[in-house]
């Protein structure tokens, strides 16, 4: 079986030794295997469970969400209402913000079409100040 050292993959994922150190620390990685000198070393496991992260952080979810969703992980036959209210939730709350966003970009696309017809002062900073 073949193992990793910290460096290895810190480059292989793209994460930083400080953040490995950070996931073991907070339990979304478990104990890592250690030379005798106590440098760590990580197998294809630690490795399956490190990419499990990085992918459910790019769907947002919250370190803590992931720490539930690495034990329901474990058993997912018996986890499977619990994700999925979970990931209904994310969802919901991604939706939300989309609104949100929605309505940022058509209030900063008026604003940039009145500022390039405007000869006067800065439409911009004037719709900031309204709505302030």
């Amino acid at each position: 079986m073949s193992v990793y050292r910290i460096g290895d993959i810190s480059k292989m994922l793209e994460l930083t030794a400080d953040t490995l150190r950070y996931y073991e620390k907070l339990g979304l990685l478990k104990k890592v295997n250690r030379t005798a000198s106590g440098i760590r070393l990580y197998n294809h496991k630690d490795i399956s469970r490190l990419k499990f992260i990085k992918r459910a952080q790019k769907m947002d979810f919250t370190l803590a969400e992931i720490k539930d969703l690495l034990q329901m992980r474990e058993d997912p036959q018996h986890a499977r209402i619990e994700v999925r209210e979970l990931s209904h939730r994310k969802l919901a709350e991604i939706e939300t913000r989309l609104k949100d966003l929605t309505t940022l970009r058509n209030e900063l696309t008026l604003l940039v079409n009145l500022c390039l017809g405007s000869d006067g002062g800065c439409p911009i900073i004037e719709g900031i100040d309204e709505n302030s």
